[in-house]
Protein backbone atom coordinates (compact mmCIF):
# COMPACT_ATOMS: atom_id res chain seq x y z
CA UNK A 1 0.00 0.00 0.00
CA UNK A 2 2.92 2.23 1.08
CA UNK A 3 4.62 1.40 -2.53
CA UNK A 4 1.37 2.35 -3.92
CA UNK A 5 1.37 5.61 -2.32
CA UNK A 6 4.81 6.63 -3.33
CA UNK A 7 5.07 5.38 -6.84
CA UNK A 8 5.60 8.05 -9.65
CA UNK A 9 6.21 10.66 -6.68
CA UNK A 10 9.67 12.81 -7.86
CA UNK A 11 13.10 12.65 -7.18
CA UNK A 12 15.59 14.91 -5.77
CA UNK A 13 17.50 16.86 -8.17
CA UNK A 14 17.09 17.79 -11.71
CA UNK A 15 16.60 21.33 -13.57
CA UNK A 16 14.04 22.51 -11.32
CA UNK A 17 15.77 22.09 -8.42
CA UNK A 18 19.45 23.28 -10.11
CA UNK A 19 17.76 26.71 -10.94
CA UNK A 20 15.89 27.22 -7.46
CA UNK A 21 18.99 29.25 -6.40
CA UNK A 22 19.46 31.22 -9.40
CA UNK A 23 15.67 31.62 -9.10
CA UNK A 24 16.09 33.24 -5.47
CA UNK A 25 19.23 35.03 -6.81
CA UNK A 26 17.04 36.84 -9.54
CA UNK A 27 14.11 37.37 -8.23
CA UNK A 28 16.13 39.07 -5.16
CA UNK A 29 17.61 41.33 -8.07
CA UNK A 30 14.16 42.33 -10.05
CA UNK A 31 12.93 42.90 -6.75
CA UNK A 32 15.75 45.02 -5.74
CA UNK A 33 15.86 47.10 -9.23
CA UNK A 34 11.97 47.86 -8.88
CA UNK A 35 12.33 49.14 -5.37
CA UNK A 36 15.28 51.47 -6.76
CA UNK A 37 12.63 52.30 -9.64
CA UNK A 38 9.85 53.21 -7.92
CA UNK A 39 11.57 55.60 -6.18
CA UNK A 40 13.92 57.07 -8.89
CA UNK A 41 10.97 57.20 -11.80
CA UNK A 42 7.51 56.21 -11.09
CA UNK A 43 5.59 59.54 -9.82
CA UNK A 44 3.43 60.14 -6.80
CA UNK A 45 -0.11 59.09 -6.44
CA UNK A 46 -2.35 61.87 -8.36
CA UNK A 47 -4.21 64.28 -5.72
CA UNK A 48 -3.14 63.19 -2.69
CA UNK A 49 -2.90 65.36 -0.08
CA UNK A 50 0.00 66.72 1.25
CA UNK A 51 1.24 66.55 4.92
CA UNK A 52 4.93 68.51 6.20
CA UNK A 53 5.68 69.73 2.79
CA UNK A 54 9.53 68.97 1.27
CA UNK A 55 11.04 70.06 -1.88
CA UNK A 56 11.91 66.23 -3.71
CA UNK A 57 13.06 66.37 -7.24
CA UNK A 58 11.44 70.02 -7.97
CA UNK A 59 8.35 69.06 -6.14
CA UNK A 60 6.31 70.06 -3.52
CA UNK A 61 5.62 66.94 -1.48
CA UNK A 62 5.00 65.17 2.27
CA UNK A 63 7.46 62.67 3.27
CA UNK A 64 5.38 60.43 4.55
CA UNK A 65 2.88 60.67 1.43
CA UNK A 66 6.06 59.44 0.06
CA UNK A 67 6.64 56.61 1.87
CA UNK A 68 3.46 55.22 2.06
CA UNK A 69 2.97 55.80 -1.66
CA UNK A 70 6.00 53.53 -2.54
CA UNK A 71 5.29 50.82 -0.22
CA UNK A 72 2.47 50.16 -2.55
CA UNK A 73 5.28 48.83 -5.37
CA UNK A 74 6.22 45.62 -3.07
CA UNK A 75 2.59 45.34 -0.84
CA UNK A 76 0.79 44.32 -4.49
CA UNK A 77 3.83 42.08 -6.06
CA UNK A 78 4.08 40.25 -2.14
CA UNK A 79 -0.54 40.10 -2.26
CA UNK A 80 -0.28 38.28 -5.52
CA UNK A 81 2.36 35.92 -4.90
CA UNK A 82 0.45 34.80 -2.17
CA UNK A 83 -2.55 33.92 -4.20
CA UNK A 84 -0.49 32.36 -6.92
CA UNK A 85 0.94 29.94 -4.31
CA UNK A 86 -2.92 29.44 -3.27
CA UNK A 87 -3.79 28.45 -6.77
CA UNK A 88 -1.45 25.40 -6.32
CA UNK A 89 -2.56 25.04 -2.94
CA UNK A 90 -5.76 24.14 -4.54
CA UNK A 91 -5.08 22.22 -7.38
CA UNK A 92 -2.42 19.54 -5.61
CA UNK A 93 -5.37 18.99 -2.69
CA UNK A 94 -7.80 18.38 -5.90
CA UNK A 95 -5.13 16.20 -7.45
CA UNK A 96 -4.78 14.40 -3.49
CA UNK A 97 -8.37 13.74 -3.05
CA UNK A 98 -8.68 12.47 -6.76
CA UNK A 99 -5.62 10.02 -6.37
CA UNK A 100 -4.35 9.93 -3.05
CA UNK A 101 -0.98 9.96 -3.72
CA UNK A 102 0.86 11.56 -0.47
CA UNK A 103 3.15 13.32 -2.96
CA UNK A 104 0.20 15.97 -4.02
CA UNK A 105 -0.48 16.68 -0.10
CA UNK A 106 2.99 17.17 0.15
CA UNK A 107 3.22 19.93 -2.54
CA UNK A 108 0.08 21.47 -1.28
CA UNK A 109 1.66 21.65 2.31
CA UNK A 110 4.51 23.43 0.97
CA UNK A 111 2.51 26.00 -1.83
CA UNK A 112 0.67 26.89 1.63
CA UNK A 113 3.94 27.40 3.55
CA UNK A 114 5.42 29.48 0.61
CA UNK A 115 1.77 31.67 0.69
CA UNK A 116 2.12 31.98 4.41
CA UNK A 117 5.52 33.89 4.11
CA UNK A 118 3.82 36.33 1.71
CA UNK A 119 0.41 36.71 3.54
CA UNK A 120 2.32 37.43 6.39
CA UNK A 121 4.50 40.39 3.78
CA UNK A 122 1.34 41.51 2.52
CA UNK A 123 0.14 42.22 6.37
CA UNK A 124 3.25 43.67 7.23
CA UNK A 125 3.52 46.20 4.34
CA UNK A 126 -0.17 46.85 4.33
CA UNK A 127 -0.25 47.56 7.95
CA UNK A 128 2.21 50.23 7.19
CA UNK A 129 0.68 51.73 4.40
CA UNK A 130 -2.69 51.94 6.34
CA UNK A 131 -0.36 53.07 9.28
CA UNK A 132 1.39 56.10 7.03
CA UNK A 133 -1.32 56.98 4.97
CA UNK A 134 -4.57 56.95 6.98
CA UNK A 135 -3.16 57.32 10.73
CA UNK A 136 -4.77 54.38 11.74
CA UNK A 137 -2.97 50.39 12.18
CA UNK A 138 -6.09 48.66 11.00
CA UNK A 139 -9.67 49.60 9.52
CA UNK A 140 -12.50 46.94 8.58
CA UNK A 141 -12.19 47.92 4.85
CA UNK A 142 -13.53 44.91 3.10
CA UNK A 143 -10.51 43.78 1.07
CA UNK A 144 -8.69 43.82 4.92
CA UNK A 145 -11.42 42.29 6.57
CA UNK A 146 -11.43 38.91 3.93
CA UNK A 147 -7.45 39.28 3.42
CA UNK A 148 -7.42 38.95 7.41
CA UNK A 149 -10.00 36.14 7.15
CA UNK A 150 -8.26 34.41 4.39
CA UNK A 151 -4.41 34.86 7.17
CA UNK A 152 -6.42 33.13 9.62
CA UNK A 153 -7.56 30.43 7.54
CA UNK A 154 -4.25 29.31 6.50
CA UNK A 155 -3.35 29.64 10.32
CA UNK A 156 -6.31 27.01 10.46
CA UNK A 157 -4.56 24.93 7.55
CA UNK A 158 -1.38 24.31 9.70
CA UNK A 159 -3.37 23.78 13.27
CA UNK A 160 -5.62 21.60 11.44
CA UNK A 161 -2.04 19.38 10.25
CA UNK A 162 -0.86 19.42 13.37
CA UNK A 163 -4.12 17.99 15.28
CA UNK A 164 -4.99 14.95 13.27
CA UNK A 165 -2.55 12.34 14.17
CA UNK A 166 -3.77 9.96 11.56
CA UNK A 167 -1.37 10.61 7.74
CA UNK A 168 -4.53 9.70 5.50
CA UNK A 169 -7.27 11.64 7.46
CA UNK A 170 -4.90 14.44 7.76
CA UNK A 171 -4.05 14.53 4.20
CA UNK A 172 -7.61 14.32 3.37
CA UNK A 173 -8.92 16.88 6.10
CA UNK A 174 -6.00 19.39 5.14
CA UNK A 175 -7.23 19.00 1.11
CA UNK A 176 -10.78 19.41 1.36
CA UNK A 177 -9.69 22.80 3.88
CA UNK A 178 -7.11 24.31 1.18
CA UNK A 179 -9.77 24.34 -1.24
CA UNK A 180 -11.87 26.25 1.29
CA UNK A 181 -9.01 28.69 1.84
CA UNK A 182 -8.67 29.12 -2.16
CA UNK A 183 -12.42 30.08 -2.35
CA UNK A 184 -11.29 33.37 -0.64
CA UNK A 185 -8.52 34.13 -2.58
CA UNK A 186 -10.85 35.42 -5.81
CA UNK A 187 -12.94 37.20 -2.87
CA UNK A 188 -9.97 39.12 -2.02
CA UNK A 189 -9.43 39.92 -5.35
CA UNK A 190 -12.62 40.76 -6.50
CA UNK A 191 -14.15 42.84 -3.41
CA UNK A 192 -13.00 45.91 -4.31
CA UNK A 193 -14.78 46.03 -7.43
CA UNK A 194 -18.22 44.52 -5.84
CA UNK A 195 -17.54 47.00 -2.93
CA UNK A 196 -15.54 50.27 -3.94
CA UNK A 197 -13.11 51.39 -1.37
CA UNK A 198 -10.73 54.28 -1.24
CA UNK A 199 -8.30 52.48 0.57
CA UNK A 200 -7.62 49.41 -1.96
CA UNK A 201 -8.25 51.52 -5.55
CA UNK A 202 -9.16 48.90 -8.69
CA UNK A 203 -5.17 48.58 -9.83
CA UNK A 204 -5.68 46.20 -12.87
CA UNK A 205 -8.67 47.77 -15.30
CA UNK A 206 -9.40 48.47 -19.09
CA UNK A 207 -8.92 52.46 -18.51
CA UNK A 208 -5.30 52.22 -17.80
CA UNK A 209 -5.14 52.33 -13.93
CA UNK A 210 -1.49 52.92 -13.34
CA UNK A 211 1.10 54.93 -15.94
CA UNK A 212 4.01 53.05 -17.55
CA UNK A 213 6.20 54.77 -14.98
CA UNK A 214 4.00 53.30 -12.51
CA UNK A 215 3.65 49.71 -14.19
CA UNK A 216 7.70 49.05 -14.94
CA UNK A 217 8.74 49.00 -10.70
CA UNK A 218 5.18 46.98 -10.20
CA UNK A 219 5.84 44.49 -12.50
CA UNK A 220 9.76 43.99 -11.87
CA UNK A 221 8.71 43.54 -7.93
CA UNK A 222 5.95 40.99 -9.28
CA UNK A 223 8.18 38.72 -11.60
CA UNK A 224 10.90 39.04 -8.78
CA UNK A 225 8.69 37.90 -5.78
CA UNK A 226 7.55 35.07 -7.84
CA UNK A 227 10.79 33.90 -9.15
CA UNK A 228 11.95 34.10 -5.05
CA UNK A 229 8.56 32.26 -4.59
CA UNK A 230 9.22 29.36 -7.16
CA UNK A 231 12.61 28.87 -5.73
CA UNK A 232 11.63 28.55 -1.74
CA UNK A 233 9.15 26.39 -3.11
CA UNK A 234 11.77 23.92 -5.00
CA UNK A 235 14.16 24.50 -2.36
CA UNK A 236 11.76 23.14 0.01
CA UNK A 237 10.17 20.68 -2.03
CA UNK A 238 14.01 19.03 -1.72
CA UNK A 239 14.67 19.01 1.69
CA UNK A 240 11.11 17.77 2.38
CA UNK A 241 12.03 14.71 -0.25
CA UNK A 242 15.39 13.88 0.86
CA UNK A 243 13.60 13.74 4.93
CA UNK A 244 11.05 11.63 3.29
CA UNK A 245 13.31 8.97 1.74
CA UNK A 246 15.75 8.85 4.83
CA UNK A 247 12.73 7.82 6.87
CA UNK A 248 11.27 5.09 4.23
CA UNK A 249 15.31 3.93 4.64
CA UNK A 250 14.96 4.05 8.49
CA UNK A 251 11.53 2.03 8.63
CA UNK A 252 13.32 -0.83 6.12
CA UNK A 253 16.25 -0.85 8.44
CA UNK A 254 14.23 -1.14 11.71
CA UNK A 255 11.82 -4.22 9.89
Amino acid sequence: MANEKTAGEPRVGGRLDAIAPWAIAIGAILATIGFVVNFTVAPLVNGATVSEPALIGGTLVGNKLLLSQKIFYWHMPVAMVSFTALVFTAYYSIRFLMTKRYCYDVRARLATEVSLIFVLCTMVTGEMWTRFEWGVWWTWEPRLTTYFILMLMIFGYFILRNAVEDTERRAVYSSVFGILIFIDVPICFLITRLIPSSVHPVIFRTDSGLSPEMLLPLLLSLFGFMLIAFGLYRLRLRTQLMEDTLARIQDKLED
